[in-house]
């Protein structure tokens, strides 16, 4: 049986996702028998971007006025520069990704991912990892940032850059299926 069978997870993504940072941990987890759910909001499709260049279009499985967090066994917030940029003015994104933060769920971002954190409030007292450049705005929001290719604090899964897909994907898989397996016998 899959690790994840059964488990519903939420990504939430808008235009501007890197592209690899999405496919790669929902492929992983759908692998893994886990039903992945691409949340945006807008419907029909976002632009993916491989660095600077326009990538697929990523079809929205649903959009954000139409689900709520617990719905969902956990989070996963992808990278990409303008994907987290335009989630954190986005007040229905943010309250969504507050609401993760605080319930207890396991949460994943990668690369620019952690952006949306800080404005959730997500990071204080938090040792996690990024893309280079949110470093200096992790540290100013509270967070302990370390040069790692994945970090796993408590319930929060954090990695630098596409080429950490590998490892982050493989901890994510381990943290969700414990994390969500101590919720169910809570």
């Amino acid at each position: 049986m899959a690790q994840q069978s059964g488990k519903k997870i939420a990504m939430n993504a808008t235009d501007g996702v890197e592209q690899v940072d999405l496919t790669g941990p929902r492929d992983a987890l759908n692998g893994e028998g886990a039903t992945v759910t691409v949340i945006a909001p807008k419907s029909g499709q976002i632009q993916g971007m491989n660095h600077d260049e326009k990538g697929d279009k990523i079809q929205v499985d649903a959009t954000l006025d139409s689900v709520r967090p617990d719905q969902f066994d956990a989070m996963i917030l992808p990278g990409g520069v303008a994907n987290p940029d335009k989630l954190r003015v986005n007040k229905d994104a943010m309250a969504f990704i507050k609401a993760f933060t605080q319930s207890g769920k396991p949460v994943a971002a990668i690369c620019h991912g952690p952006w949306t954190l800080i404005n959730a409030g997500g990071v204080k007292g938090k040792t996690m990892t990024s893309w280079p450049s949110l470093e200096t705005d992790l540290r100013n929001a509270g967070a302990h940032w370390v040069d790692q290719d994945v970090v796993v604090d408590h319930r929060l899964v954090t990695s630098r850059k596409p080429d950490d897909l590998p490892v982050f994907c493989a901890r994510m898989i381990e943290e969700f299926a414990e994390r969500v397996q101590a919720q169910a016998a809570e």
